[in-house]
C-alpha cells in the first residue's frame, strides 16, 4: 500500500467553487470507493491539499489519467509518495475538511501565515496529515 499527497490550485471562480467541491468529493468518493483507495481533502485559501492511499499503480494511473487533466485545478505540487504499512484514513474514502482554525493554528505553528502547501516541505506535509489522522480517531471517539 502506498500514501501519495500533492496540493494543486483551484480554478474555480467564487460563484462555481462549492458545486466544483461537491462534483470533486463525488467523484472521488465513487472512484476511490471502487477502487479501494482512502483519503481526505483539505481546501482552504484556493488551496488543494489531498492524501491519497492504495495500490501504486491505483494511485499513479489517478494522477495520471484523472487529476492531470481536472480543469478545475492546476500546479500539482506532488510530494514523496511513501510505502506504508497500514492507511492513516482506513474509513474515509474521500474525507472532506473544509477551512478550520485547528488547521489554521497549525499552519501559523510551523511558520506560515495562511494555508499554501506549496510551501510545505515534507516534514510539513507529514505533521499536517499526522493532524488529519488525529482527528479521524476522534471523530471514531464521538460516533
Amino acid at each position: 500500500m502506498y500514501q501519495f499527497c500533492y496540493a494543486s490550485k483551484s480554478t474555480s471562480s467564487k460563484v462555481d467553487l462549492l458545486e466544483d467541491l461537491t462534483n470533486i468529493l463525488k467523484e472521488a468518493r465513487d472512484f476511490n470507493h471502487r477502487y479501494q483507495v482512502t483519503g481526505v481533502l483539505y481546501f482552504a485559501d484556493g488551496y488543494f491539499f489531498q492524501c491519497l492511499e492504495g495500490e501504486c499503480l491505483t494511485l499513479k494511473s489517478l494522477l495520471l489519467e484523472r487529476l492531470n487533466k481536472d480543469p478545475r485545478h492546476h500546479d500539482i505540487k506532488l510530494f514523496e509518495t511513501k510505502e506504508i504499512e497500514y492507511p492513516s484514513f482506513p474509513d474515509w474514502s474521500m474525507k472532506y475538511i473544509s477551512k478550520r482554525s485547528q488547521i489554521q493554528q497549525f499552519c501559523q505553528d510551523m511558520g506560515f501565515n495562511d494555508f499554501n502547501p506549496f510551501a510545505f516541505q515534507q516534514h510539513h506535509v507529514d505533521a499536517l496529515l499526522e493532524k488529519l489522522s488525529l482527528e479521524q480517531a476522534e471523530e471514531q471517539k464521538s460516533a
